[in-house]
C-alpha cells in the first residue's frame, strides 16, 4: 500500500520503518527541514536494543509532496494538525484514508474540515520512541495500536487497516470504543508527560516518588469528570491509575522520557499541554466544573515554555 506518515518524528518514524519493512511504499512528511534533509542524505538512523541501522525512506517537506497516498497516518503534534492538513490537502483524494494517532483530545472537528467523515479513523498507540536528533530515532520496547472508524460505514476499512498494521508487527486491534481509549491514553499523557516534564525525570523515577500515587489519582479524577460531561465516557480512577503505574517498570516504559519531556526539556519546543490538561481545564470552565490541578499544571507548563522556548 502507498502510505504517507505525516509527522515523521520519533513515533511517525517508528511506524514508517515497520510498515516499510513489511513491504509497503512509505514516504515520510515532516516540517523539520534538517530532519528531512538528514533522512534523504544518509537514510534514517534507527537505534534498537540489538544495534543501529540505516533505513532508506523518501522524506519530504509538506509543500514538496507530489505522490498521492492511499493511506495517511497522522503523527503531528496536536497544535500542528491543522497546518499539516492544510499543507498536504492537495494530495488528499476522495478515497484517501486518514488514521489519526495523535496524543491529546479534540481532534475530530479539525479533521472534518479537510477530510470526509467516512475516510477518518481514530486510534491510540502505546508504542514508544525517542528522537535523538535530525534523521536519528531510538526504538525500544513493544506496544500495540487500537483503531476505529468514526463513520458507521467504515468498520470494514478500519479492520483492514488493523490487518495492515499487524502484518507490520504493530499489534493492531479493532476498537469497539476508541473515544474511551483516547481519553484513557490522555490520562497517561496528562499525568506522566506533564509531571515528568515539570519534575525533570523519567517515568520510573516519577513512580518512585512518595507523592506519585496521590498526584496520579487526583489528575485522573479531573479527566474523568470532563470525559463524562463531554463525551459520556466513564473512566474509573483505580483501573486507569493501575494501568499507568504498570509503566513504571523498566521492562515497560520506566526508562522512557515522555514526548513532552523530549519536546520541551531536550529540544526547547512548545508542548501539547493545551490538548491534554489544558483541554480538560478549558472544557471544565465551559461547563462550570472545577479542575484546579489541570489548570495549575497547564499554567506551569506554559511558564516553563516561556523560559525555554525562544
Amino acid at each position: 500500500m502507498k502510505i504517507a506518515i505525516a509527522g515523521a518524528g520519533a513515533m511517525g518514524s517508528r511506524f514508517g520503518v515497520m510498515l516499510s519493512r513489511a513491504g509497503n511504499q512509505v514516504i515520510l512528511i515532516d516540517q523539520w527541514a534538517a530532519h528531512v534533509q538528514a533522512i534523504n542524505e544518509k537514510g534514517l538512523t534507527v537505534d534498537t536494543e540489538t544495534g543501529s541501522s540505516q533505513v532508506k525512506l523518501p522524506a519530504y517537506l509538506p509543500a514538496d509532496v507530489q505522490e498521492k497516498p492511499e493511506l495517511v497516518i497522522l503523527f503531528t503534534k496536536s497544535m500542528g494538525l491543522a497546518n499539516m492538513l492544510a499543507a498536504i490537502e492537495p494530495i488528499l483524494g476522495e478515497t484517501t484514508k486518514i488514521v489519526c494517532l495523535l496524543n491529546g483530545l479534540g481532534h475530530v472537528p479539525t479533521l472534518e474540515k479537510y477530510v470526509r467523515k467516512e475516510n477518518i479513523f481514530m486510534g491510540v498507540t502505546l508504542w514508544t520512541a525517542g528522537l535523538v536528533g535530525p534523521g536519528h530515532v531510538k526504538l525500544v520496547g513493544n506496544g500495540r495500536v487500537e483503531v476505529q472508524n468514526i463513520d458507521p460505514a467504515g468498520e470494514t476499512a478500519a479492520k483492514e487497516i488493523c490487518d495492515l498494521f499487524s502484518q507490520a508487527g504493530l499489534n493492531a486491534v479493532y476498537s469497539e470504543n476508541v473515544i474511551f481509549s483516547i481519553w484513557r491514553k490522555a490520562c497517561v499523557n496528562g499525568t506522566l508527560n506533564t509531571l515528568c516534564t515539570l519534575l525533570d525525570c523519567n517515568i520510573g523515577e516519577f513512580g518512585q516518588l512518595p507523592q506519585a500515587a496521590s498526584l496520579l489519582r487526583q489528575i485522573i479524577a479531573e479527566f474523568a469528570l470532563v470525559a463524562k460531561a463531554t463525551d459520556q465516557v466513564t473512566l474509573t480512577i483505580e483501573p486507569v491509575a493501575q494501568q499507568i503505574e504498570a509503566l513504571y517498570d523498566p521492562k515497560q516504559a520506566g526508562l522512557h522520557y515522555p514526548s513532552m519531556y523530549q519536546d520541551l526539556i531536550l529540544h526547547h519546543r512548545l508542548t501539547e499541554i493545551d490538548y491534554l490538561n489544558g483541554y480538560v481545564a478549558k472544557k471544565a470552565a465551559e461547563l462550570n466544573l472545577a479542575t484546579p490541578i489541570c489548570q495549575l499544571l497547564t499554567e506551569l507548563i506554559h511558564a516553563k515554555e516561556a523560559l525555554l522556548v525562544k
